[in-house]
């Protein structure tokens, strides 16, 4: 802040300056932003790097999928029949909706195993923002389970699966997938530090496949008994299923409920209600690891 005299006559006043607005703050959040970005790169860098030195892994669970779905087509869908259309058109966009959950397993496991390697701390030592941790680790997940998406179109094309509306539908139905995945994402970061060890993921996996099946991915919900069909039809990965199939124009329940009606409103609502929840939940428990 800086004073001025004056001498108007012979009677000296002081007036003072309005300061001068500093510019400071936002380069700073500006290099904040640019340091976060930098160091998640470096995280998705190490990431690539492992992918490399374990190619057999990451195979295996790009694979698993796939081998459901000729399981399920071939082996189960003689026997399966949908209204309006064969059952691989109605099995496709429901299993690539449970590939999306599926992937929060892998999540949780490699969390886990950094955890008790050490490979946290060690990050934590390191000059780089701790948020770049779990950032990178998102990034990285996303990048394996779009992947692991194509592989699946792919392999549903293989199996006699179409799609038959609009290409931006169908990115809108790949958008819807991803987010999904999204969300997943970060329950699977926050349960794998809750767990804090691989042996107890394995407990919260039991969980996940009943929750997974208890959907409309194999089969419409109005073929289950009363309450387990009005748990199927909540299901956010029904929700997802369910609008994947409409955008791309796939043979759908309908059992002319709200939800039914309003699925990709559904398919967009439960992950972000997800991620609302969840997101917060992982950033405080990292948090708390590191004190």
């Amino acid at each position: 802040m800086n004073d001025h005299l004056t001498v108007p006559g012979d009677r000296p006043t002081r007036t003072r300056l309005a300061p001068t607005p500093s510019r400071s703050a936002p380069t700073s959040a500006a290099q904040h932003v640019a340091r976060l970005l930098a160091d998640s790169a470096t995280m998705v860098r190490r990431g690539l790097a492992q992918w490399a030195r374990t190619p057999g892994q990451l195979v295996v669970g790009l694979l698993f999928p796939v081998m459901m779905l000729v399981m399920f087509a071939y082996f189960l869908g003689g026997g399966m029949a949908v209204e309006g259309g064969d059952y691989p058109d109605y099995l496709v966009p429901g299993l690539l909706a449970l590939t999306m959950a599926f992937g929060l397993e892998e999540t949780m496991v490699t969390l886990t195993q950094d955890i008790n390697k050490g490979v946290l701390d060690r990050f934590r030592s390191m000059p780089i923002a701790e948020s770049a941790i779990l950032v990178g680790r998102s990034l990285l997940d996303m990048l394996r389970s779009t992947i692991g998406l194509l592989i699946m179109i792919g392999a549903g094309l293989l199996v006699g699966w179409r799609w038959h509306g609009t290409f931006a539908a169908a990115l809108g139905a790949v958008a819807l997938l991803l987010l999904l995945r999204f969300a997943m994402l970060w329950i699977g970061i926050y349960l794998g530090l809750v767990a804090g060890k691989p042996e107890l993921v394995q407990a919260v996996q039991i969980l996940v496949w009943p929750v997974a099946f208890l959907s409309n991915a194999f089969t419409s919900p109005d073929t289950m008994p009363g309450w387990m069909g009005r748990l199927a039809e909540w299901n956010p990965m029904s929700a997802t299923a369910g609008a994947v199939r409409d955008l791309f124009e796939n043979p759908n329940w309908s059992a002319g409920s709200w939800v039914s009606d309003n699925a990709v409103m559904m398919a967009i609502g439960w992950p972000l209600a997800l991620l609302a929840i969840f997101v917060p939940l992982a950033l405080r428990r990292f948090a708390a690891l590191g004190k």
